[in-house]
């Protein structure tokens, strides 16, 4: 379990924090993405199907957690700084990944960050793939709006 931990912490704080946009609730949701695992414990195929399983239970969590009503009357905006990128550039990038519409931040966080192909974020997502090319698509496109550059040309 502790090696399954180290292996996906920072990916499922990045997938919360994507959501919520502050450290506290999204370390909360961390949390809760963990116990979740301990209290039902799964039994994984492979890596991959406990890293969409991870993913899948945070975005739930998250989403949840949005709903909430304490959520809804609260201040969800915290600023980023405590995120810790290795290149400032990378963090510019996220910072306006993480401003978008949830729908093409979290397409594209999965896709760009996570390495996931457009077939299985539409499995994650329970979206049809046509959908989420789409979301990928206008994604780069308001980012691209964004950042004044094209930015996916330059990979």
């Amino acid at each position: 379990m502790i090696e399954l931990y180290e292996r996906h912490v920072d990916m499922v704080y990045r997938i919360c924090f994507s959501y919520l946009k502050n450290s506290m609730d999204t370390e909360d949701m961390v949390q809760n993405t963990f116990i979740r695992l301990l209290d039902r414990p799964v039994e994984f195929e492979n890596e991959e199907h406990e890293k969409a399983w991870l993913i899948v239970t945070a975005r739930n969590l998250c989403r949840n957690h949005l709903k909430s009503w304490w959520q809804k009357n609260g201040n969800l905006e915290e600023e980023m700084h405590h995120l810790s990128m290795e290149e400032e550039a990378d963090q510019n990038l996220l910072e306006m990944v993480m401003k978008l519409p949830e729908k093409y931040r979290v397409t594209l966080y999965l896709y760009y960050y996570e390495g996931y192909d457009s077939a299985e974020i539409a499995k994650l997502m329970e979206k049809p793939s046509s959908t989420v090319r789409n979301y990928l698509q206008r994604g780069r496109d308001r980012l691209k709006v964004m950042l004044g550059e094209d930015i996916f040309e330059k990979q």
